[in-house]
């Protein structure tokens, strides 16, 4: 009795010995008896057992019931779905186990399962089954040199992209999901993962979007990392083109409910940084209008007015650029003095810079949007106390750049890619508001022209940046001189024949030249109240320039703005003394000749033609001015004929 009582207790609690005698049966029956009690004695910490039982069944054993289960083993077949499907699940679990200990998730046998449990997991519903097959993958792809090349090659973006959406917010299974598009677009090569599975990706961002924008706890800013390094990327602009297509989505939304979170908490820099990188992409792809809209979830409440993103993002980004120019002066004028800043930093200091300049410009662009609406009696989108709220932000954030400006101006430095984006952003809010920081503009005008980023070999985008602004203070007599005496007549007129001179002809080089044309012609209406001279080389180059930039042209305006501005410059000279100079030569007076004529001809023949006004302004200063000067210059007049 004391024996039978004896087996039926081994009977009913096996020992490990008991189970490990089974396992290495000669039998597939006594191995799988042994799996299927093994599981009881699993635990993660216990590595001694998990290796004892991973060298008893052996791989070949565990391949074959893991094919069986998938219903590709031989004798698959004759199995029913219930027992197919308990071999499955049984596989995975022991192979999850085995992949918790890092020497055996790095072994061969471990990477070559890679492919059998991707191929297994489209038809799965079983949410346990699933988050062990993640586990597997996320324990087996990091611990091996190829891991991620093998998932990768295997199809695993695509099971990502299929599964992620379904997920319980902030569960085991889509945090390691997260972790693993972490992996692969960390150790793949940027251009193959993002241009063969841009449309897997933007999935994956919107899975992700959704946990940045419900959780709160630490997976949250794990998706803040995750979106910012997936939308930071160089190769991600088909990515973006893809999300563009998701706008019926809710991806942009909950980025900005995430967004929104993280700028009014209390949190690190770093992640206030990743909140502005985020929020500058979702810009980038959906418009500034992505600043002003709901900040709580469907299911939610919240209290927050639609224009709470725009204010926080304005908000951080003026602390952002006070802390990182101040970082960067230090660098480059007191660290460099006793030693090379590093360039780590450095760099990554500039690119922090670029984002918040980013947001600045884009919040500019979104407020002269706004004024054209009011212009336009739309309503308005939001109320005045915002608008002078983000007005005061605004000026507040333009005085620290041109103190930052000023602060290279004192050190004399004129190139860098920091000093042009400074350049850039105050140049966008200028030319929106000229009268705004006026004693500002009038010290720095001159040293803004002469700006150099760090690829250039004399100024030009500095110029193209402050043009608007130029446009906009030669429409009265104090800003005139203000740009005499900031030299801004030879910047503007270098810049202009080098836009001529290029290759370029797209429209929006073409709108260029004819701003700065008309900044130009501004300035040369109002020149005889501050007695500045056109006889230097400058003038003639430009004549030459305008020449040769309306000889192919049949565009009527563009025709009478070159005229107005060559014969506002004939005024103050006459055909002898522009002879005198070297590089004008008789080819040079027949060609400006043609082009006088053709303009008096021209629009005397299309006055009655569409929208002639503007023209006929610009013809009355030709008229008015051929008449003045005509007399000086008699080879022109030979070949107009009046």
């Amino acid at each position: 009795m004391e024996q039978q009582s004896s087996t039926s207790s081994v009977q009913a609690s096996p020992s490990l010995e008991d189970v490990m005698r089974l396992l290495k049966g000669n039998t597939d029956s006594q191995r799988l008896a042994g799996l299927l009690l093994v599981t009881k004695f699993f635990d993660k910490n216990d590595k001694p057992t998990i290796l004892a039982v991973y060298n008893a069944v052996g791989s070949t054993f565990l391949h074959r019931l893991l094919l069986t289960g998938m219903g590709k083993g031989g004798g698959g077949a004759n199995i029913d779905n219930a027992d197919r499907h308990a071999y499955l699940q049984l596989s995975v679990t022991i192979l999850a186990s085995f992949a918790r200990l890092p020497e055996l998730a790095a072994t061969h046998e471990m990477l070559s399962k890679i492919p059998l449990v991707l191929e297994l997991m489209p038809n799965q519903s079983n949410l346990s089954l699933t988050e062990q097959c993640f586990e597997f993958l996320f324990l087996v792809t990091t611990a091996q040199e190829d891991g991620a090349m093998t998932f990768y090659r295997s199809g695993g973006m695509n099971v990502l992209a299929s599964q992620m959406h379904a997920f319980p917010d902030g569960s085991h299974v889509m945090e390691l999901t997260m972790k693993l598009v972490q992996f692969i677009i960390s150790k793949l090569p940027a251009e193959n993962v993002y241009l063969e599975h841009p449309v897997e990706l933007s999935k994956m961002v919107s899975a992700i979007a959704r946990q940045f924008a419900r959780l709160h706890n630490a997976l949250k800013f794990e998706a803040l990392h995750l979106l910012s390094a997936l939308l930071s990327s160089s190769y991600s602009g088909v990515l973006c083109s893809e999300l563009q297509s998701l706008i019926s989505d809710d991806w942009a939304v909950n980025l900005r409910i995430g967004v929104v979170d993280v700028l009014q908490n209390r949190v690190g820099p770093a992640e206030k940084l990743h909140a502005l990188v985020v929020a500058q992409h979702a810009i980038s792809i959906v418009g500034e209008d992505w600043l002003i809209g709901p900040t709580n979830l469907p299911d939610g409440h919240s209290s927050f007015p639609a224009e709470r993103c725009i204010l926080l993002v304005l908000e951080s980004s003026r602390v952002e650029i006070a802390v990182l120019v101040n970082e960067l002066a230090y660098l480059k004028y007191e660290a460099s003095k006793n030693s090379h800043p590093d360039s780590e930093t450095f760099l990554g200091t500039l690119r922090n810079l670029g984002v918040a300049f980013s947001l600045v410009e884009r919040i500019i662009k979104l407020i002269s949007k706004l004024g054209e609406n009011e212009e336009s009696n739309k309503a308005p989108i939001i109320n005045d106390s915002t608008l002078i709220k983000m007005i005061g932000g605004l000026n507040e954030t333009i005085g620290v750049v041109f103190d930052y400006l000023q602060d290279a101006k004192d050190h004399g430095d004129r190139k860098g890619d920091d000093l042009l984006a400074s350049v850039r952003v105050v140049g966008s809010y200028l030319a929106e508001a000229p009268p705004a920081c006026n004693e500002k503009v009038k010290e720095l005008l001159g040293y803004m022209l002469s700006v150099e980023g760090d690829e250039e070999s004399s100024p030009f985008q500095s110029i193209s940046f402050v043009l608007p602004l130029l446009c906009q203070i030669t429409m009265d007599n104090d800003g005139c001189k203000l740009f005499a005496s900031a030299g801004a007549f030879g910047a503007v007129v270098g810049f202009l024949i080098s836009l001529i001179d290029s290759s370029d002809s797209s429209v929006d080089n073409i709108g260029t030249i004819t701003l700065a044309c008309d900044t130009i012609l501004n300035f040369l209406l109002k020149r005889d109240q501050f007695r500045f001279t056109l006889e230097n080389p400058c003038s003639v180059k430009l004549l030459q320039a305008l020449v040769r930039w309306t000889a192919s042209k049949s565009d009527l305006s563009m025709i009478m703005m070159a005229s107005c501005i060559c014969s506002l410059i004939l005024d103050s000279t006459s055909e002898e003394a522009l002879l005198r100079y070297p590089e004008f030569n008789a080819d040079d007076l027949v060609a400006l000749s043609l082009l006088m004529k053709r303009s008096l001809v021209t629009h005397g023949q299309d006055m009655m033609s569409g929208d002639e006004n503007s023209e006929a302004d610009l013809h009355e200063i030709v008229t008015s001015g051929y008449d003045s000067w005509a007399v000086r210059f008699p080879h022109i007049k030979q070949v107009v004929g009046r």
